[in-house]
């Protein structure tokens, strides 16, 4: 027998609520079990939920919550992209690394057991795409070999400083498969100036130096840079530049300088105020490349099975987003 005093209760407390927030309902004295048998079978019917019971009430959230990671763009979500930091020392010293590397910097290499089991399991996590970055890649014996591991399994992008491309380094990058590898390189201004003044005198022309022997290699190059809070002046002529070097415009990054490792200003990047990209180091998996070398935002110290994190960081991610959207909730006050 259906009482119609709970179902009469519910849609009066459930009107006063926004969709995805909840209300609590009084179940009365007495026996609480067929009430409560009532409230589930009305929410149902009707598209709400009934969360739980207890202390006297049914706990039921008016709708259903809409998914969290609902309305990402294309290529947002977590695990469409795999980052890979195959080690951490570098041959340069910028002021404003991320990741803390130096010459002086420890290795901390992901090695080729791990790059190749890896990207194996890339392919069956659903991941599309391998991003290989440092410290700076060339200085590994290996990399030929972890880059082949890489491309093998999916395309793959390779960020460098440009400045390595001789000797046997040179005979590396021509080992490197062409059609599944882009060169991503660092250059931050269209003049030596700005760009040294980070990374170190001369490594402005080294930079662009490297871009055409990758070029001349037959390589899809990009080239990202870093830009301190108001340099935004320096955009056009940059791309002025990157145009007359033959960088397609989808291949000139621009990316704000992050207050992270060696950088002492910049944007101030948490784990709830970005949206992740599972990156895998030595140390086990982080929420974002960026923060690779920050404990705040390690999410797992176990790298295997990559597909539990992956899992981990989409769970966490969705916990975030589910959290924002109840805060931004209407409160209806007539």
């Amino acid at each position: 027998m259906v009482n119609h005093g709970i179902v009469l209760d519910l849609v009066e407390r459930l009107a006063a609520v926004a969709d995805g927030a909840t209300a609590a309902v009084p179940l009365g004295p007495g026996d609480q079990g067929p009430v409560t048998q009532t409230v589930a079978a009305w929410c149902a019917r009707t598209g709400n939920e009934l969360l739980e019971v207890r202390d006297g009430a049914a706990i039921i959230r008016r709708g259903h919550p809409p998914d969290p990671l609902a309305g990402l763009a294309s290529g947002q979500m977590p695990g469409t992209r795999l980052w890979m930091y195959t080690n951490f020392d570098c041959n340069l010293a910028c002021d404003y690394c991320c990741a803390r590397s130096s010459p002086q910097t420890a290795r901390r290499a992901l090695g080729i057991d791990r790059v190749r089991r890896l990207a194996g399991e890339a392919v069956q996590a659903g991941v599309s795409e391998l991003l290989l970055t440092g410290g700076e890649p060339f200085l590994l014996p290996d990399l030929d070999d972890l880059v082949a591991a890489c491309t093998d399994a999916l395309p793959t992008t390779l960020l460098t400083n440009g400045m390595l491309f001789r000797g046997n380094r040179l005979e590396r990058l021509r080992r490197m498969d062409r059609d599944r590898l882009a060169l991503q390189i660092s250059l931050d201004s269209a003049t030596p100036d700005t760009h040294d003044s980070h990374r170190g005198t001369g490594s402005w022309a080294r930079a662009v130096a490297g871009i055409r022997i990758a070029q001349d290699e037959g390589f899809r190059v990009r080239v990202a840079a870093t830009l301190p809070a108001g340099q935004s002046h320096e955009l056009q002529p940059f791309h002025t530049f990157l145009d007359s070097l033959g960088i397609a415009p989808e291949d000139q990054v621009i990316r704000a300088l992050a207050h992270r490792g060696n950088a002492d200003a910049g944007l101030e990047l948490t784990i709830e105020s970005l949206i992740p990209e599972v990156t895998v180091t030595a140390d086990g998996v982080y929420w974002h490349p960026v923060s690779a070398d920050d404990t705040d935002q390690l999410v797992t110290a176990e790298i295997f099975p990559l597909a539990e994190a992956i899992a981990e960081v989409r769970r966490r991610f969705s916990d975030y987003r589910a959290r924002a959207n109840a805060a931004t909730q209407w409160f209806p006050c007539a």
